[in-house]
């Protein structure tokens, strides 16, 4: 009987093991998650599936121009540890295929402008520093952006979706703080 329990209790201590070493792979490297809505259409549409290489937030790296990102679109509040582990679990494409869930706080998007840009949108082109920016990649000319010029903040980016003109994003919520940022786009599957 010893000898049964001691197996049974190694077998548990080495699922334990694989369930916090895949919880730590999800949360601070890489995450499967689910395209919501079509803010990045004609790149992404709904329902693909994609894998976020989340070492750029968990290193604090800074995305590239015309990087797609995820971010926690909630700019408004302090982003914490703990959101890390629980966004992680809640809003990934394992777990929306059982809950069925749709979940509206993790955007992708594009990255337009970095710290100390200034974005302005003259006669149907999108302008970063006085020069005009080839986005091969939106699905229409944009009907919609903010007047004047737009200066993006220190330890800040802007994001549009590739759908102009169906898109949540940097023209409505604001920049983005760089720990906001929680992957960058790596792959479909």
């Amino acid at each position: 009987m010893k000898n049964i329990i001691k197996e049974i209790l190694s077998w548990l201590g080495y699922v334990l093991s694989a369930v916090l070493i895949g919880l730590a792979i999800n949360t601070f490297v890489f995450q499967p998650t689910q395209i919501v809505g079509c803010s990045m259409e004609s790149t992404f549409f709904e329902n693909d599936k994609i894998i976020v290489n989340k070492l750029i937030h968990t290193l604090r790296s800074e995305p590239e121009y015309g990087d797609v990102v995820i971010i926690d679109s909630r700019v408004k509040r302090n982003r914490t540890l703990k959101d890390d582990l629980t966004d992680s679990i809640k809003y990934n494409a394992i777990t929306s295929m059982i809950t069925k869930e749709k979940q509206d706080i993790l955007w992708i998007k594009r990255v337009i402008g970095k710290s100390g840009d200034t974005l302005e949108y003259i006669d149907g082109t999108l302008y970063r520093n006085g020069e005009a920016i080839q986005e091969d990649y939106i699905k229409e000319p944009m009907n919609y952006f903010p007047e004047g010029k737009i200066i993006v903040p220190e330890d800040c980016i802007y994001v549009m979706g590739d759908n102009r003109n169906s898109s949540l994003d940097s023209r409505v919520i604001g920049s983005v703080p760089l720990n906001h940022v929680i992957g960058k786009y790596a792959f479909k599957f």
